[in-house]
Protein backbone atom coordinates (compact mmCIF):
# COMPACT_ATOMS: atom_id res chain seq x y z
CA UNK A 1 0.00 0.00 0.00
CA UNK A 2 2.66 2.24 0.88
CA UNK A 3 4.11 1.54 -2.42
CA UNK A 4 1.35 2.49 -4.34
CA UNK A 5 1.29 5.64 -2.63
CA UNK A 6 4.68 6.34 -3.57
CA UNK A 7 4.41 5.14 -7.20
CA UNK A 8 0.86 7.97 -6.86
CA UNK A 9 3.02 10.56 -5.50
CA UNK A 10 5.55 10.30 -8.05
CA UNK A 11 2.80 10.86 -10.90
CA UNK A 12 1.13 13.24 -8.80
CA UNK A 13 2.31 17.16 -9.78
CA UNK A 14 0.17 18.61 -6.47
CA UNK A 15 0.67 22.37 -7.01
CA UNK A 16 0.01 25.85 -4.71
CA UNK A 17 -1.67 28.76 -7.00
CA UNK A 18 -1.29 31.70 -5.76
CA UNK A 19 -4.35 33.00 -8.38
CA UNK A 20 -3.86 37.39 -7.63
CA UNK A 21 -6.17 40.30 -9.26
CA UNK A 22 -3.07 41.29 -11.78
CA UNK A 23 -0.90 37.88 -11.99
CA UNK A 24 -1.13 34.08 -11.05
CA UNK A 25 1.39 31.89 -10.07
CA UNK A 26 1.84 27.91 -10.16
CA UNK A 27 4.01 26.43 -8.14
CA UNK A 28 4.66 22.80 -8.39
CA UNK A 29 5.90 20.31 -5.29
CA UNK A 30 9.57 19.59 -5.85
CA UNK A 31 9.97 21.90 -8.39
CA UNK A 32 9.15 25.21 -6.90
CA UNK A 33 7.26 27.91 -9.34
CA UNK A 34 7.23 27.17 -12.92
CA UNK A 35 4.65 29.30 -14.06
CA UNK A 36 3.42 33.50 -13.52
CA UNK A 37 0.87 34.81 -16.19
CA UNK A 38 -1.15 37.75 -15.93
CA UNK A 39 -4.75 37.18 -14.70
CA UNK A 40 -5.97 37.94 -18.18
CA UNK A 41 -8.20 35.71 -20.21
CA UNK A 42 -9.68 36.68 -24.38
CA UNK A 43 -12.94 35.43 -25.18
CA UNK A 44 -13.90 35.39 -28.84
CA UNK A 45 -17.97 35.77 -28.84
CA UNK A 46 -20.31 34.92 -31.99
CA UNK A 47 -24.12 34.52 -31.85
CA UNK A 48 -23.96 34.82 -27.83
CA UNK A 49 -21.07 31.99 -27.54
CA UNK A 50 -18.07 32.57 -26.08
CA UNK A 51 -14.69 30.30 -26.82
CA UNK A 52 -11.66 31.31 -25.17
CA UNK A 53 -8.94 32.78 -27.50
CA UNK A 54 -6.23 33.40 -25.10
CA UNK A 55 -5.00 33.07 -21.96
CA UNK A 56 -2.18 34.80 -19.76
CA UNK A 57 0.70 36.71 -21.61
CA UNK A 58 -1.13 36.56 -24.80
CA UNK A 59 -4.69 37.81 -23.06
CA UNK A 60 -2.87 40.76 -21.64
CA UNK A 61 -1.61 42.25 -25.25
CA UNK A 62 -5.04 42.26 -26.00
CA UNK A 63 -6.46 44.43 -23.07
CA UNK A 64 -8.23 47.88 -24.33
CA UNK A 65 -7.39 47.03 -28.07
CA UNK A 66 -9.90 44.25 -29.08
CA UNK A 67 -12.52 44.77 -31.70
CA UNK A 68 -16.03 44.07 -30.68
CA UNK A 69 -16.19 40.09 -31.56
CA UNK A 70 -13.74 39.75 -29.21
CA UNK A 71 -13.71 40.33 -25.01
CA UNK A 72 -10.75 40.33 -23.25
CA UNK A 73 -11.24 40.52 -19.29
CA UNK A 74 -9.96 39.85 -15.62
CA UNK A 75 -12.12 37.21 -13.46
CA UNK A 76 -10.45 38.68 -10.63
CA UNK A 77 -11.53 41.60 -8.80
CA UNK A 78 -9.77 42.59 -5.17
CA UNK A 79 -8.49 39.12 -5.39
CA UNK A 80 -11.31 37.42 -5.57
CA UNK A 81 -13.84 35.87 -8.09
CA UNK A 82 -15.45 38.11 -9.89
CA UNK A 83 -16.54 36.40 -13.34
CA UNK A 84 -16.56 32.38 -12.20
CA UNK A 85 -16.52 30.61 -15.68
CA UNK A 86 -13.98 33.20 -16.90
CA UNK A 87 -12.04 32.31 -14.16
CA UNK A 88 -12.86 28.16 -14.04
CA UNK A 89 -11.67 28.68 -17.94
CA UNK A 90 -8.21 30.47 -16.60
CA UNK A 91 -7.21 28.04 -13.59
CA UNK A 92 -8.14 25.00 -15.97
CA UNK A 93 -5.82 26.51 -18.65
CA UNK A 94 -2.74 27.06 -16.28
CA UNK A 95 -3.17 23.60 -14.76
CA UNK A 96 -2.90 22.34 -18.11
CA UNK A 97 -0.02 24.09 -19.18
CA UNK A 98 1.49 22.87 -16.18
CA UNK A 99 -0.28 19.40 -15.52
CA UNK A 100 0.93 17.18 -18.62
CA UNK A 101 0.18 14.29 -16.95
CA UNK A 102 -3.51 15.24 -16.15
CA UNK A 103 -4.92 12.01 -17.31
CA UNK A 104 -3.48 9.68 -14.92
CA UNK A 105 -3.80 11.63 -11.63
CA UNK A 106 -5.55 14.56 -10.66
CA UNK A 107 -3.77 17.06 -8.52
CA UNK A 108 -3.97 18.19 -4.92
CA UNK A 109 -4.20 22.44 -5.15
CA UNK A 110 -3.75 24.98 -2.37
CA UNK A 111 -4.87 28.10 -3.30
CA UNK A 112 -4.17 31.31 -1.31
CA UNK A 113 -7.25 33.79 -0.64
CA UNK A 114 -7.74 37.09 0.93
CA UNK A 115 -8.12 37.17 4.84
CA UNK A 116 -11.30 39.34 4.30
CA UNK A 117 -12.83 36.61 1.78
CA UNK A 118 -16.35 35.87 2.74
CA UNK A 119 -17.36 32.28 3.54
CA UNK A 120 -19.40 32.85 -0.13
CA UNK A 121 -15.99 34.01 -2.01
CA UNK A 122 -14.18 31.15 -0.84
CA UNK A 123 -16.32 28.56 -1.63
CA UNK A 124 -16.38 30.04 -5.47
CA UNK A 125 -12.74 29.65 -5.62
CA UNK A 126 -13.09 26.01 -4.41
CA UNK A 127 -15.26 25.26 -6.57
CA UNK A 128 -13.60 26.54 -9.66
CA UNK A 129 -10.40 24.64 -8.35
CA UNK A 130 -12.10 21.58 -8.35
CA UNK A 131 -14.08 21.78 -11.77
CA UNK A 132 -10.86 22.37 -13.02
CA UNK A 133 -9.52 19.26 -12.45
CA UNK A 134 -8.33 19.40 -8.78
CA UNK A 135 -8.90 16.32 -6.65
CA UNK A 136 -8.41 17.88 -3.33
CA UNK A 137 -8.93 22.21 -3.35
CA UNK A 138 -7.40 23.81 0.21
CA UNK A 139 -6.81 27.16 1.49
CA UNK A 140 -4.59 29.27 2.86
CA UNK A 141 -4.64 33.38 4.17
CA UNK A 142 -2.74 35.23 2.32
CA UNK A 143 -1.12 37.24 4.97
CA UNK A 144 0.24 33.57 6.25
CA UNK A 145 1.49 32.57 2.67
CA UNK A 146 3.44 36.18 2.06
CA UNK A 147 4.43 35.98 5.65
CA UNK A 148 6.31 31.92 4.61
CA UNK A 149 7.32 33.48 1.90
CA UNK A 150 9.09 36.11 2.64
CA UNK A 151 10.98 33.66 5.46
CA UNK A 152 9.51 34.70 9.01
CA UNK A 153 9.85 32.90 11.80
CA UNK A 154 5.96 32.63 11.95
CA UNK A 155 5.84 29.49 13.88
CA UNK A 156 7.58 31.52 16.85
CA UNK A 157 6.23 33.02 19.94
CA UNK A 158 6.42 36.50 19.14
CA UNK A 159 5.19 39.22 17.09
CA UNK A 160 5.89 39.30 12.68
CA UNK A 161 4.12 41.74 11.16
CA UNK A 162 3.46 41.40 7.24
CA UNK A 163 2.34 43.89 4.59
CA UNK A 164 1.24 42.55 1.63
CA UNK A 165 0.56 44.67 -1.04
CA UNK A 166 -1.17 43.08 -4.43
CA UNK A 167 -3.13 43.76 -7.25
CA UNK A 168 -6.85 44.64 -6.11
CA UNK A 169 -5.61 44.20 -1.91
CA UNK A 170 -3.58 45.12 0.87
CA UNK A 171 -3.15 42.54 3.79
CA UNK A 172 -1.74 43.80 7.02
CA UNK A 173 -1.38 40.96 9.31
CA UNK A 174 0.02 40.62 12.78
CA UNK A 175 1.33 36.86 12.84
CA UNK A 176 2.19 34.49 16.30
CA UNK A 177 2.62 30.97 16.39
CA UNK A 178 1.63 30.12 13.11
CA UNK A 179 -1.76 31.91 12.62
CA UNK A 180 -3.31 35.47 12.85
CA UNK A 181 -3.32 37.61 15.88
CA UNK A 182 -5.05 40.67 13.84
CA UNK A 183 -5.40 41.13 9.90
CA UNK A 184 -6.90 43.94 8.38
CA UNK A 185 -7.41 43.57 3.93
CA UNK A 186 -8.26 47.15 2.82
CA UNK A 187 -9.19 47.42 -1.33
CA UNK A 188 -6.41 48.97 -2.26
CA UNK A 189 -3.48 47.33 -4.56
CA UNK A 190 -1.91 48.31 -7.77
CA UNK A 191 -5.27 48.01 -9.41
CA UNK A 192 -6.02 51.22 -7.38
CA UNK A 193 -2.77 52.79 -8.06
CA UNK A 194 -2.95 52.60 -11.88
CA UNK A 195 -6.80 53.71 -11.49
CA UNK A 196 -5.37 56.73 -9.33
CA UNK A 197 -2.89 57.92 -12.28
CA UNK A 198 -5.27 57.52 -14.79
CA UNK A 199 -7.53 59.90 -13.22
CA UNK A 200 -4.82 62.12 -12.08
CA UNK A 201 -3.78 62.51 -15.89
CA UNK A 202 -7.72 63.00 -16.72
CA UNK A 203 -7.70 65.79 -14.46
CA UNK A 204 -4.89 67.78 -14.96
CA UNK A 205 -3.94 67.07 -18.04
CA UNK A 206 -6.85 66.37 -19.68
CA UNK A 207 -4.99 63.48 -21.04
CA UNK A 208 -6.76 59.73 -21.26
CA UNK A 209 -4.25 56.71 -20.93
CA UNK A 210 -5.33 53.14 -20.89
CA UNK A 211 -4.40 50.71 -17.93
CA UNK A 212 -1.50 49.39 -19.45
CA UNK A 213 0.40 52.81 -19.97
CA UNK A 214 -0.71 53.60 -16.46
CA UNK A 215 0.86 50.56 -15.16
CA UNK A 216 3.88 51.65 -17.03
CA UNK A 217 4.20 55.06 -15.50
CA UNK A 218 3.80 52.98 -12.22
CA UNK A 219 6.68 50.63 -12.50
CA UNK A 220 9.48 52.84 -14.26
CA UNK A 221 8.91 55.91 -12.22
CA UNK A 222 6.28 55.56 -9.79
CA UNK A 223 6.95 56.44 -6.56
CA UNK A 224 5.35 56.87 -2.97
CA UNK A 225 7.50 59.91 -1.53
CA UNK A 226 7.75 63.46 -3.41
CA UNK A 227 11.30 63.47 -4.87
CA UNK A 228 13.93 65.36 -3.24
CA UNK A 229 14.48 68.12 -5.90
CA UNK A 230 10.66 68.86 -6.42
CA UNK A 231 10.39 67.01 -9.85
CA UNK A 232 12.80 63.43 -10.47
CA UNK A 233 12.88 61.58 -13.17
CA UNK A 234 10.81 62.17 -15.89
CA UNK A 235 8.78 59.52 -18.93
CA UNK A 236 7.36 59.95 -22.30
CA UNK A 237 3.63 59.04 -22.67
CA UNK A 238 0.89 58.83 -25.20
CA UNK A 239 -2.50 58.79 -24.85
CA UNK A 240 -6.04 61.09 -26.34
CA UNK A 241 -6.64 64.42 -25.68
CA UNK A 242 -9.77 65.03 -24.02
CA UNK A 243 -10.37 68.72 -25.65
CA UNK A 244 -9.98 67.95 -29.29
CA UNK A 245 -10.10 64.08 -29.52
CA UNK A 246 -6.58 63.69 -31.24
CA UNK A 247 -4.08 61.57 -29.90
CA UNK A 248 -0.81 63.22 -28.02
CA UNK A 249 2.44 62.74 -26.14
CA UNK A 250 3.39 64.56 -23.08
CA UNK A 251 5.76 63.94 -20.89
CA UNK A 252 5.27 63.30 -16.66
CA UNK A 253 7.15 63.64 -13.92
CA UNK A 254 7.96 62.00 -10.77
CA UNK A 255 6.51 64.56 -8.45
CA UNK A 256 2.96 64.12 -9.84
CA UNK A 257 3.41 60.69 -9.79
CA UNK A 258 3.93 61.04 -6.52
CA UNK A 259 0.97 63.33 -6.33
CA UNK A 260 -1.41 60.69 -8.70
CA UNK A 261 -0.27 58.01 -5.90
CA UNK A 262 -0.70 60.13 -2.25
CA UNK A 263 -4.34 58.63 -1.89
CA UNK A 264 -3.78 54.89 -2.25
CA UNK A 265 -0.44 55.22 -0.49
CA UNK A 266 -2.29 57.31 2.25
CA UNK A 267 -4.77 54.26 2.86
CA UNK A 268 -1.97 51.41 3.04
CA UNK A 269 0.01 53.83 5.93
CA UNK A 270 -3.54 54.33 7.59
CA UNK A 271 -4.19 50.11 7.53
CA UNK A 272 -0.87 49.64 8.68
CA UNK A 273 -1.00 52.23 12.17
CA UNK A 274 -4.69 50.48 12.61
CA UNK A 275 -3.15 47.64 12.95
CA UNK A 276 -0.44 48.42 15.40
CA UNK A 277 -3.14 50.20 17.94
CA UNK A 278 -5.08 47.03 17.65
CA UNK A 279 -1.82 44.80 18.38
CA UNK A 280 -1.55 43.82 21.90
CA UNK A 281 1.24 45.35 23.55
CA UNK A 282 3.65 42.22 24.23
CA UNK A 283 3.66 41.50 20.10
CA UNK A 284 3.62 45.46 19.48
CA UNK A 285 7.02 44.87 21.24
CA UNK A 286 8.09 42.09 19.29
CA UNK A 287 7.11 44.60 15.97
CA UNK A 288 9.30 47.14 17.29
CA UNK A 289 12.74 44.84 17.59
CA UNK A 290 11.60 42.76 14.28
CA UNK A 291 10.35 45.85 12.38
CA UNK A 292 7.67 45.39 9.32
CA UNK A 293 7.95 43.24 5.88
CA UNK A 294 6.23 44.04 2.92
CA UNK A 295 5.58 41.70 0.43
CA UNK A 296 3.38 41.19 -2.67
CA UNK A 297 4.17 43.79 -6.65
CA UNK A 298 2.96 46.77 -4.58
CA UNK A 299 6.47 46.66 -2.26
CA UNK A 300 8.35 47.16 -5.28
CA UNK A 301 6.54 51.24 -5.36
CA UNK A 302 9.16 53.24 -5.14
CA UNK A 303 10.49 54.78 -1.41
CA UNK A 304 6.67 52.89 -0.32
CA UNK A 305 9.21 51.80 2.29
CA UNK A 306 10.25 55.25 3.52
CA UNK A 307 7.08 56.44 3.67
CA UNK A 308 5.84 53.66 6.24
CA UNK A 309 8.77 54.26 8.36
CA UNK A 310 8.40 58.11 8.43
CA UNK A 311 4.73 56.94 9.68
CA UNK A 312 4.92 54.54 11.79
CA UNK A 313 8.71 55.14 13.05
CA UNK A 314 9.27 51.00 12.50
CA UNK A 315 12.01 49.50 10.36
CA UNK A 316 10.70 48.89 7.01
CA UNK A 317 12.19 46.08 4.63
CA UNK A 318 10.90 44.70 1.70
CA UNK A 319 11.30 40.80 1.12
CA UNK A 320 13.79 39.29 -1.15
CA UNK A 321 11.54 38.50 -3.67
CA UNK A 322 8.45 40.06 -2.70
CA UNK A 323 6.83 39.25 -6.50
CA UNK A 324 6.88 35.83 -5.33
CA UNK A 325 6.50 35.66 -1.71
CA UNK A 326 2.66 34.46 -1.67
CA UNK A 327 3.49 31.70 -4.34
CA UNK A 328 6.21 30.70 -2.60
CA UNK A 329 5.19 30.35 0.59
CA UNK A 330 1.55 28.75 -0.47
CA UNK A 331 3.75 26.16 -2.18
CA UNK A 332 5.56 25.70 0.84
CA UNK A 333 2.67 25.14 2.98
CA UNK A 334 2.32 22.07 0.33
CA UNK A 335 6.20 20.61 0.81
CA UNK A 336 5.47 21.20 4.84
CA UNK A 337 1.69 20.11 4.97
CA UNK A 338 1.90 17.85 8.21
CA UNK A 339 3.81 21.46 10.20
CA UNK A 340 1.16 23.82 8.33
CA UNK A 341 -1.80 21.96 8.28
CA UNK A 342 -3.78 24.06 11.05
CA UNK A 343 -3.10 27.02 8.93
CA UNK A 344 -4.97 24.64 5.45
CA UNK A 345 -8.42 24.85 5.08
CA UNK A 346 -10.03 21.85 3.39
CA UNK A 347 -13.45 22.13 4.29
CA UNK A 348 -16.12 23.95 2.10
Amino acid sequence: MFGLDKLMGAFSADMAIDLGTANTLVYVKGRGIILSEPSVVAYHVKDGVKKVLAVGEDAKLMLGRTPGSIEAIRPMREGVIADFDTAEAMIKHFIRKVHRRSTFHKPKIIVCVPHGATPVEKRAIRSSVLSAGARKAGLIAEPIAAAIGAGMPITDPTGNMVVDIGGGTTEVAVLSLGDIVYARSVRVGGDRMDEAIINYLRRQQNLLIGESTAERIKTSIGTARMPDDGRGASLQIRGRDLLNGVPKETEISQAQVAEALSEPVQSICEAVMTALEATPPDLAADIVDRGVMLTGGGALLGDLDLALREQTGLAVSIADESLNCVALGTGKALEYEKQLRHAIDYDS
